[in-house]
């Protein structure tokens, strides 16, 4: 009994100090760091697309964190770009960083895929773009229509992906998603670093080319 105290009065000065060191001191640190010259605040309707990513869950396999040189070079080959900083997350809330790669890295997917077409059609069916894909596809971000009406965006799918004689629509939702995956662009060059996704080239899929 007597060791009770000094034992429960140990954890709890190494509790307080890993929580001030690992979670206070780098969130003062992180809150410090100014935006990039190259990074603009997301839009109203990138914030919308960014909900969507959120409550869809697509952390949960995709990240959003190329990884440094140090540690691999897979990230680079991939062509994702170059090492992630904190700075890139300045107008994160919350950050996507995510630690499951089922499908690739996508902090610059729109500095390697900025077509909105070819978005659409991924997100309604994944199939249609890459017959392996293990995506799943998303039809609640689209309607089906006899006819386009005046301002409807059209997905174009290949014939055997069309929902017989009737059009694919992309509701705002769609185009809110693919207005955010858009903006995910860090190719800037941060640090004096010089080799930037602009400099090192992107992987295309061959669809995308």
């Amino acid at each position: 009994m007597n060791r009770l105290l000094p034992i429960a009065v140990g954890a709890i000065a190494i509790l307080a100090y890993a929580t001030v060191m690992l979670v206070i001191v780098p969130g003062m640190q992180i809150r410090t760091q100014a935006a990039p010259a190259g990074l603009v605040p997301y839009t109203e309707q990138q914030l919308a697309g960014r909900q969507q990513y959120v409550s869809m869950g697509c952390v949960y396999c995709h990240s959003q964190q190329p990884r440094s040189y140090e540690h691999t070079l897979a990230d680079a080959a991939q062509g994702w770009g170059r090492p992630a900083v904190a700075a890139d997350y300045v107008y994160d809330r919350p950050h996507q960083l995510g630690t499951m790669r089922t499908g690739p890295d996508l902090l610059n997917v729109g500095a390697r895929l900025p077509s909105a077409e070819w978005h659409l059609t991924h997100l309604y069916q994944p199939r249609a773009i890459f017959d392996w894909s293990v995506m799943p596809s998303y039809p609640f971000l689209f309607e089906e229509k006899e006819r386009a009406a005046p301002g409807d965006v059209v997905v174009k799918l290949p014939a055997q992906f069309r929902p017989g004689q009737k059009v694919v629509i992309a509701r705002q939702s769609a185009l809110d998603l693919v207005a955010y995956l858009q903006s995910l662009d860090r190719s800037y060059p941060v640090g004096g670093d010089m080799n930037s996704v602009r400099d090192q080239g992107f992987a295309k899929p061959r669809s995308a080319q």
